[in-house]
């Protein structure tokens, strides 16, 4: 077994470190894992919860030691039990069977994911078919989806999905986003529609959450400066993996996504004078300080903060688990 030689102070070389503004937990992250917390407190261990609360996997592990149980189906689920659905939305059959077993369920999907099912259904009630921008497979997408029958909702993925969608007969088209997307690449996708289809509404951002849009916005300002970008997250988790591709493309040289600070390949900062550090959605501070701790480890690093957004947004709990 190789044992650890600290560094001695002498013999490490400056680094510039550049944390950005906002990073990690988002309201509807924070709001969620409130959930799962505050359902085992008030109705004891175990408590069901249906697909990973959040795409982390600490913040998943942690909940596990905790009393939560993670099934993929409902019907993993006793009916004696509370189940908690994700963050990312459930399609309506869920709890729809979950009443009919005359389960305690507690709905964590995050309001912003509950905004774009409403305006979905109100697209559908006026007639129009609706084109969603998204990723196949998301629990998100899949969510959405499963607001609507089978067939209201197509899903275009790409630019090139976009110029090949047909519309279905002459219904009036409206469309609606994953929440989690780059908003460049979102932006690119709605030109070639609304090219194709001019009476779509002009593009606007707000299925794209606040949250998805200020650390991209960050990050645009991290790629820009810094040669290296790690960004913190797992690699189930959309918007994370979206950060990696805006460090990317606003300049960084390499930018990297990592679970934590042990995945780290030190020789990716060969040459780095400047690294940028960021974290997904759904990453808890606690892995960026650590993280930051063993960059200190190694370097003479000096640590600065990026001046960006302050966000302010809160969710409330459901009501039964705050009387």
């Amino acid at each position: 077994m190789t044992l650890h030689t600290p560094i001695r102070p002498d013999q490490k070389r400056p680094l510039t470190v550049r944390l950005a503004t906002p990073r990690g937990f988002c309201a509807g992250v924070d709001r969620a894992i409130q959930i799962v917390e505050r359902a085992i407190e008030k109705y004891g261990a175990p408590v069901y919860v249906r697909h990973e609360i959040v795409h982390n996997r600490h913040v998943v592990d942690r909940l596990k030691a905790m009393g939560a149980v993670f099934v993929k189906e409902l019907d993993e689920c006793p009916d004696d039990r509370p189940v908690v659905f994700s963050a990312h939305g459930v399609p309506k059959a869920i709890p729809a069977t979950a009443r009919a077993r005359e389960m305690l369920f507690l709905d964590a999907t995050c309001p912003l994911v509950s905004k774009v099912h409403v305006e979905a259904e109100r697209h559908h009630a006026a007639g129009r078919h609706i084109i969603l921008i998204g990723h196949a497979g998301h629990p998100e997408v899949i969510g959405t989806m499963g607001q609507l029958p089978a067939g209201a909702i197509s899903l275009v993925e790409t630019v090139e999905d976009a110029e090949a969608f047909q519309r279905p007969g002459d219904a009036p088209l409206a469309y609606a986003t994953q929440t989690t997307l780059s908003v460049d690449d979102t932006a690119e996708i709605l030109a070639a529609l609304k090219r194709r289809f001019p009476e779509l509404p002009d593009p606007h951002k707000e299925d794209i959450c606040y949250a998805t849009t200020n650390r991209q916005e960050a990050v645009k300002h991290l790629g820009a400066g810094c040669e290296l970008v790690l960004v913190v997250g797992s690699k189930n988790s959309s918007n994370s993996a979206r950060l990696v591709e805006v460090a990317l493309r606003a300049g960084a040289r390499d930018a990297r996504l990592i679970d934590d600070a042990g995945h780290v390949d030190w020789a990716w900062l060969d040459g780095v004078q400047t690294l940028g550090i960021t974290a997904g959605a759904s990453a808890p501070e606690k892995l960026i300080q650590d993280l930051i701790d063993a960059v200190r480890e190694r370097f003479d690093a000096t640590v600065v903060e990026d001046d960006g957004e302050r966000e302010t947004v809160t969710f409330k709990l459901p009501r039964v688990l705050t009387a």
